[in-house]
C-alpha cells in the first residue's frame, strides 16, 4: 500500500469514509489522475501537474484544487480562508457532501487545463 493509501485508511471516522467518497469520485471523473503522497497529504496529479488534494485538517476534509483561481462555478462552495490561490470544498461529515456540487467543481477544474491555465 502506498502511503497516500495509508494516509486515508488510517484516519478515523467520520474522515475516512469522506476521504474514500472523494478518492473514488475524483478517480471517476479524472480516470488519468495518478495519487501520489506530497507534502504529507494525498494529491492527485495530472500530466505530472497537481490537480487536487485530500487533507484533515481542524475536524474536516479539505478536497483543495491547484488551479482554483481559474474555477468559475460554485464558487460560494469553495473556501478560500486567507489562500490567494488555493481554494476547497470541507466537509465534515459524508452526508454534507453534495454530489453534484462536487462532481461539477471537479469537472470545472479538469476543463481549467483545455483553458489553456494548466501549466
Amino acid at each position: 500500500m502506498n502511503p497516500a493509501e495509508s494516509y486515508i485508511l488510517e484516519q478515523p471516522e467520520p474522515f475516512k469514509s469522506i476521504l474514500l467518497h472523494l478518492e473514488a469520485t475524483v478517480r471517476r471523473l479524472a480516470p488519468d489522475a495518478v495519487l501520489k503522497y506530497k507534502y504529507r497529504i494525498p494529491f492527485f496529479y495530472i500530466d505530472d501537474k497537481p490537480f487536487c488534494y485530500l487533507n484533515v485538517t481542524k475536524g474536516y476534509v479539505d478536497l483543495g484544487f491547484w488551479h482554483a483561481a481559474h474555477l468559475t462555478v460554485h464558487l460560494e462552495h469553495l473556501e478560500t480562508q486567507g489562500r490567494k490561490v488555493m481554494k476547497s470544498l470541507r466537509y465534515k461529515e459524508l452526508e454534507a457532501i453534495e454530489q453534484q456540487i462536487l462532481e461539477e467543481v471537479i469537472a470545472d477544474a479538469l476543463s481549467v487545463r483545455d483553458r489553456g491555465f494548466y501549466s
